[in-house]
C-alpha cells in the first residue's frame, strides 16, 4: 500500500485541498461576535427567568418576616426573676 494514513485511496481528476488543522485559528470570531451574541442570548432568556427571580424575592422575604414575628420580646420578660 505505501500510502500514509490520510491517503489510503485516490480521488482521479478531482483536486482536493485540506488545512492543516494546527493552522486554524481556535479561537477566531470569539471575542467580535460572541461578547455581543451572549449578551443578546441573556436578554433573550430574561422574561422565562424572570418569575422564578421574583419567586425567589418573595419567598426570601416571607421567611425573614416569618423568622422576626416567631422570636420573643426581651421587653415582655423584664421583669420576671
Amino acid at each position: 500500500m505505501g500510502h500514509g494514513f490520510g491517503n489510503l485511496w485516490k480521488f482521479r481528476g478531482i483536486i482536493t485541498y485540506r488545512l492543516s488543522p494546527f493552522e486554524l485559528r481556535a479561537f477566531a470570531g470569539t471575542i467580535n461576535p460572541g461578547i455581543p451574541n451572549t449578551i443578546r442570548r441573556i436578554l433573550e432568556n430574561v422574561p422565562y427567568m424572570s418569575p422564578l427571580a421574583v419567586a425567589y424575592l418573595v419567598y426570601d422575604g416571607v421567611e425573614k418576616a416569618h423568622k422576626e414575628t416567631m422570636k420573643k420580646n426581651p421587653a415582655d420578660f423584664e421583669n420576671d426573676q
